[in-house]
């Protein structure tokens, strides 16, 4: 893998790789407190499900080198819990968080061990999804992944893209297609970027164009931000629609996530809360306005894919396929 690293504590500082200049410049953020992290979740500078949970969990972190008192580090993990509905990762990493504050005893030392425990987890579990995704790509296969589930959405070597990294590793050949994946382009910007890093040349291809490509594809690989019981799975905007071409040319779509992505109090996907983002994502262009002045706008940021339209849900403890809601359960 290529030698960057999403997120690194330095000192009582949280370095971020700021994922918005990518893939013009590698600049890291320095945050040095909760606040600066949500505000970095929020506003995107880092995303993806597992690096969310990880970096909150820091956020934590750095917050009690400031201030560790009990009340006030559960102040800072309900802000961190706003920045980001979707991702179950999140409230995941902070109620493990929170268990450790109610102690109360030595509590900057036990939070950095307990988010150095969630980080290692993190890198643990996209090394073994990337060993049981890859023994569903062939040697010669075709494949297409949408937005970026790569090491940049992780602090390991990425979920989605991990298969592939690891498939890679095998000696199996393949060409990637990906997404451009609108509106902040992470297919475009973030995920290209990655895999020419790690010696993959990847071809980009419009959002639209999916179905126009879907019938030269053989495996479409994607990963999820939180997914229900049932096998429904929330990810980014556009997997939906993805995940029914494929069905309609039978090809098979797989779900890459770790455990911590699957809320076991939901049994389906009709109560995932979807995040809705800014207009001004979709109207302007790096600060360039390029839509009608006075436009109404809708920006969901995900969209809920059914599990009738999954073939395989790929975790580190092994792989689900239908029916999900008998071998998800035995999975948790």
């Amino acid at each position: 893998m290529a030698g960057f690293k999403t997120i690194f504590l330095k000192g009582k500082t949280l370095y971020i790789l700021d994922q918005l200049r990518l893939p013009h410049e590698e600049v890291y953020l320095k945050a040095r407190s909760g606040k600066a992290v949500y505000r970095a979740i929020k506003e995107m500078n880092l995303r993806g499900a597992p690096l969310i949970g990880v970096a909150a969990a820091y956020g934590v972190v750095v917050e009690s080198f400031r201030n560790h008192n009990p009340d006030h580090l559960r102040r800072t993990i309900e802000l961190l819990r706003s920045a980001r509905p979707t991702a179950v990762n999140l409230n995941w990493a902070l109620d493990r968080m929170a268990r450790i504050i109610q102690g109360r005893k030595d509590l900057p030392s036990r939070l950095l061990a307990e988010a150095r425990k969630i980080e290692k987890e993190d890198q643990e579990a996209c090394i073994a999804m990337g060993r049981y995704g890859a023994r569903l790509i062939r040697d010669g296969a075709r494949i297409l992944v949408h937005c970026n589930a790569g090491a940049l959405a992780t602090t390991g070597i990425g979920t989605a893209l991990g298969v592939i990294y690891t498939a890679k590793e095998e000696g199996k050949r393949f060409q990637v297609f990906c997404t451009e994946t609108r509106p902040y382009l992470q297919g475009a910007r973030l995920t290209s970027w990655e895999l020419k890093k790690n010696g993959i040349t990847p071809t980009l291809i419009c959002d639209s164009a999916v179905a126009s490509l879907m019938p030269q594809i053989d495996l479409v690989i994607v990963g999820g931000d939180r997914i229900a019981t049932n096998g429904d799975t929330a990810n980014k905007i556009g997997t939906k629609t993805i995940a029914i071409v494929a069905h309609i040319h039978k090809v098979p779509f797989i779900v890459v996530a770790p455990i911590s992505s699957i809320d076991p109090k939901l049994r389906d996907g009709g109560s995932i809360p979807i995040e809705y983002r800014a207009p001004d994502e979709i109207t302007t262009f790096r600060g360039m306005r390029v839509a009608t002045e006075g436009i109404e706008v809708l920006n969901p940021s995900f969209d809920v894919t059914p599990a009738r339209y999954i073939t395989a849900i790929v975790t580190e403890r092994g792989i689900a396929r239908p029916p999900f809601d008998k071998t998800i359960p035995k999975l948790l």
